[in-house]
C-alpha cells in the first residue's frame, strides 16, 4: 500500500470508530476485508488510528470536525504538515479537499491542547499539580516497549544478547531492574527465543517496579486477587519461591497463565472466588484493581474519551469494596498491597484514606506514585500490614 492509500484506509476505520466500533475490533475487521494488506501495512495503518486516537480532540479542533477525514486533516495540521499534500486523490488516496475542509479548523486551547475532556483537567491539576500538564503530554504520545527479564531464567545482560540474536534491540532502564526498553525490532518479540523460552515477558516498568517494592517471604503464601493475565503473580514468582495464588472476577482473563507461568518456570494455582476463602489466609495479597486506566492512556486511547463523572465514582465504589474484601483473606502480620494504573486521586489516595478510617489493626507502610515517563506508565501502590486486631468497621 501506498502512503495515501494507507491514509484512505485510516479515515474509513476513524469513521468506524466514531460510530461506536472498538478500535482493535475496526482494526481487525479491516484486515480481513483487505486481504491485499501485508503486515507492514496493517501495523502503519494501527499506528496511524492509534496516533490519532491519543490526540483525537485536538486534532477535531485542528482539523474542523470528527469526521475520519477531518481528524486526519487535523492530525498532518498538528505535525506541520499541508494536508492539500496527501489529499490529491491520486491512485487509492483520499479526494482533494474541498474549499471547507481547507478553510475548516483553528488552534486548540486549553484541555483541548493537552486533548483532556473538559471535566477530567481539574482532576488531574488536583492530583499532579505542576505535573499535569505534562503528563497530559505523555499520553498523547506512543508509549515505551517494555520487557521485563525473568530472573529465574537468566540475567538482563543475558536477555538483550539473545534479543540482539534475533533483531531486537534492548537495553536496560533503571526503573527496574528487571526492565529493558525495547529500541528496536518490537514486532519480532512474540517470535524471539528469548520470549518463547521465557526469559521475558511484556510487562510496563512502572509496573514492574511497583512488584520489586512488595517484600517476599521464602514458602509465603502470595495471593493476586486480581489477577487478570496474571502478569503481577509472574513478575513476583520470578523473585522468589513462595506459593502463588490467581483469582480473578472474570476467569477467562486468566484463560492464558497456566501456559505462562509453565513457560517461565513457575507453578500458579488459579482459583475461583469459592475457592479463594477456603485457601485462606495468604501472607500477601495483591489487588491490582479495576481503574479508568489513566496512567495508560498512551495504550488504551480510547478509554480516556469514554470516562465520564459517573464511571469514575463507580470505579472508586468497587476499588473500595474489592480492598475490603481483599483485607478479609490476609493473615495476622501479612500485608495488603492496593494497585492501580491511574493517576487520580479519587481512586489512589482517597481509597487509601477510606480504608484508614473504615478499619482498625491495619498500619499503612507507604505509598508511591510511578509519573508517566519514557519508561514506564502512571502506577499507584499502597501497602497495609495487618495487626492481630485488624478488622473491617461497621
Amino acid at each position: 500500500m501506498t502512503p495515501s492509500a494507507r491514509i484512505s484506509a485510516a479515515i474509513e476505520v476513524l469513521d468506524k470508530i466514531r460510530a461506536g466500533a472498538a478500535a482493535e475490533q475496526a482494526l481487525i475487521n479491516w484486515g480481513r476485508r483487505s486481504r491485499f494488506a501485508g503486515s507492514s501495512d496493517r501495523a502503519a495503518l494501527r499506528d496511524l488510528v492509534f496516533d490519532v486516537l491519543r490526540r483525537w480532540r485536538s486534532c477535531a479542533v485542528l482539523g474542523g470536525g470528527e469526521s475520519g477525514r477531518a481528524l486526519i486533516v487535523g492530525a498532518l495540521r498538528g505535525q506541520g504538515i499541508d494536508p492539500d499534500t496527501v489529499f490529491t486523490g491520486e491512485g487509492y488516496g483520499p479526494a482533494i479537499l474541498t474549499a471547507p475542509e481547507r478553510m475548516s479548523g483553528e488552534r486548540p486551547e486549553g484541555p483541548a491542547a493537552l486533548d483532556l475532556p473538559d471535566w477530567l483537567w481539574p482532576r488531574f491539576e488536583a492530583a499532579l499539580g505542576d505535573r499535569a500538564a505534562p503528563t497530559a503530554e505523555a499520553l498523547r504520545h506512543r508509549a515505551p516497549v517494555m520487557l521485563r527479564v525473568n530472573l529465574r531464567r537468566g540475567r538482563p545482560a543475558d536477555a538483550i544478547l539473545r534479543l540482539a540474536n534475533d533483531g531486537i534491540l534492548a537495553r536496560p532502564c533503571t526503573i527496574a531492574r528487571t526492565a529493558l526498553h525495547v529500541t528496536g525490532g518490537e514486532r519480532k518479540i512474540s517470535r524471539s527465543s528469548a520470549y518463547l523460552d521465557g526469559l521475558v515477558e511484556l510487562q510496563d516498568g512502572s509496573s514492574q517496579a511497583a512488584m520489586e517494592r512488595l517484600t517476599l517471604v521464602p514458602g509465603s503464601r502470595v495471593l493476586d486477587f486480581c489477577a487478570g493475565g496474571g502478569g503481577k503473580t509472574l513478575a513476583l514468582a520470578g523473585r522468589e519461591h513462595a506459593q502463588w495464588f490467581a483469582q480473578d472476577v472474570a476467569p477467562e482473563r486468566m484463560a492464558d497463565l497456566p501456559l505462562r507461568a509453565a513457560r517461565a518456570g513457575v507453578e500458579v494455582q488459579v482459583l475461583d472466588r469459592a475457592s479463594v476463602r477456603a485457601k485462606a489466609p495468604f501472607d500477601l495479597v495483591l489487588c491490582d484493581a479495576p481503574c479508568s486506566g489513566s496512567g495508560t492512556w498512551r495504550r488504551t486511547p480510547e478509554a480516556k474519551w469514554r470516562l465520564r463523572p459517573e464511571r469514575l465514582a463507580e470505579l472508586a465504589a468497587v476499588q473500595a469494596q474489592i480492598l475490603d474484601e481483599a483485607a478479609a483473606l490476609v493473615a495476622v502480620g501479612g500485608r495488603l498491597a492496593y494497585a492501580t494504573c491511574s493517576v487520580l486521586t479519587e481512586e489512589n489516595q482517597d481509597i487509601v484514606s477510606r480504608f484508614e478510617s473504615k478499619n482498625v489493626g491495619w498500619t499503612l507502610i507507604e505509598q508511591i506514585k510511578w509519573p508517566v515517563s519514557g519508561c514506564g506508565d502512571g502506577f499507584f501502590l499502597a501497602q497495609f500490614c495487618r495487626s492481630d486486631s485488624a478488622g473491617i468497621q461497621p
